[in-house]
């Protein structure tokens, strides 16, 4: 990857696999619901210097760019571009979307082979195409879980208001020719691993090396104080099943010394889990 400094954070994993992180802007979530059961005066201090007028927090939309000798994988494409003034104003959006970032990060999106989302809300899958409606990776192969696309879909009133429904009606067809059902391998140590919890069809990406293993956790791990498998937010659809996978992962991923890579942390989004006696703390490598 010939990538500059518009690059959040790079790493060469080795055997051929490096890893890139740009953010495709800000968007802002009401942190009431960002923290769902967690009482105000546990989080409220946490984030006191973030919150703006309305109560809401400034998050990062942050995407992972995959390189191995087999090729090229995106995970995420952020909001996009295709959103009017008003839904704009609406959710905060600020800063560029992924096809002008990556290529002021020096990356041709028409390079990706692969392009992994961990679930299809808006704010993930949004980037899949350009404003003029032309596909934004025109040679990649769309992976989403089967089930993701079955509920993204459905009429149901909370799915209605959690999916960008016409748009991921524009590339249903382009996504389902990659529809993953459970666990698949992407490219040779690239793996999309369901986990559910956040949403029916929501999965995880794991990359392994010789070594080391970075995973970007999608929205079971938005932000630092995700660690705590407790703490999950109001738009869990699967509250329990979040809570009970989150402590399986994060395990693992302690005792193994993952990298992960937080999906809506703008500061310090990159870092490991560690056990803090019955839960995690998040650690932060940059």
């Amino acid at each position: 990857m010939a990538l500059n400094d518009a690059v959040h954070w790079s790493a060469d994993l080795g055997a051929g696999v490096r890893v890139a992180l740009v953010q495709a802007g800000t968007f802002r979530s009401d942190a009431g619901a960002l923290f769902g059961p967690v009482p105000r005066v546990l989080w409220g201090k946490l984030v006191a210097d973030e919150l703006d007028a309305e109560g809401r927090l400034l998050q990062a939309l942050n995407c992972l760019l995959i390189e191995t000798p087999a090729g090229r994988v995106l995970v995420e494409t952020g909001i996009g571009e295709r959103l009017d003034e008003r839904g704009r104003t609406w959710r905060g959006l600020l800063g560029d979307p992924i096809v002008p970032t990556l290529h002021r990060a020096g990356f041709d999106p028409g390079s990706v082979d692969i392009v992994a989302m961990s679930h299809l809300h808006y704010d993930h899958a949004g980037g899949l195409l350009r404003a003029d409606g032309t596909r934004a990776f025109p040679r990649a192969r769309i992976v989403a879980q089967r089930a993701e696309w079955e509920i993204a879909l459905d009429a149901n009133p909370r799915i209605v208001a959690s999916y960008d429904q016409p748009e991921l009606r524009l590339v249903r067809e382009w996504g389902s020719a990659g529809a993953a059902d459970g666990e698949v391998e992407l490219l040779p140590g690239v793996m999309a691993v369901p986990t559910g919890g956040h949403t029916a069809g929501h999965q995880a990406v794991v990359v392994r090396s010789p070594g080391r293993t970075l995973a970007f956790l999608g929205d079971i791990a938005m932000r630092p104080w995700s660690a705590n498998p407790r703490w999950i937010p109001a738009f869990d659809d699967f509250p329990l099943d979040s809570v009970a996978y989150k402590a399986t992962l994060f395990a693992r991923a302690a005792e193994e010394r993952w990298t992960v890579v937080l999906s809506h942390e703008r500061e310090r989004p990159v870092g490991r889990l560690v056990p803090v006696r019955d839960r995690f703390a998040w650690e932060p490598l940059v």
